[in-house]
């Protein structure tokens, strides 16, 4: 955790919020207390949707039948 005034977080707001995102927490303090605890939010994680690809695959009718490359080993 790192800890910085509110002046520094002014100027450092872009890296500070860069540091949360990659899993770092900032405290914010004025007058040495702590005012501020700065960390990311957890994004929902996202659920597939069942029958979501649904049109998307096809398989050939012949998809099963025997490669004519391999007719000799037949």
């Amino acid at each position: 955790m790192q800890t910085v005034s509110i002046q520094q977080a002014r100027q450092r707001l872009q890296e500070l919020i860069e540091l949360t995102i990659h899993g770092d927490e900032v405290l914010i303090t004025e007058g040495g207390q702590p005012v501020v605890k700065l960390v990311a939010v957890k994004r929902p994680k996202k659920y597939r949707q069942f029958g979501s690809a649904k049109g998307l695959i096809s398989i050939a009718d012949d998809f099963d039948a025997p490669l004519d490359d391999f007719q000799e080993y037949m």
